[in-house]
């Protein structure tokens, strides 16, 4: 597995806030990304760097 990610994929801010999420890319499932509650919230698009995968 990657090593963990630590700021989101998204907006670019650190994650340490219980509301944040890390996961692997549902499409290429080799990258981990994290998303702040923040931009979960707001379903901002995050865009994954190893496939070009982009999601809300």
């Amino acid at each position: 597995m990657p090593d963990p990610i630590s700021r989101c994929t998204s907006c670019g801010i650190p994650l340490s806030r219980e509301h944040d999420v890390m996961f692997i890319c549902p499409n290429c499932n080799n990258v981990q990304l994290g998303r702040c509650g923040n931009c979960r919230n707001q379903s901002a698009i995050y865009i994954c760097p190893g496939c070009g995968f982009e999601g809300p």
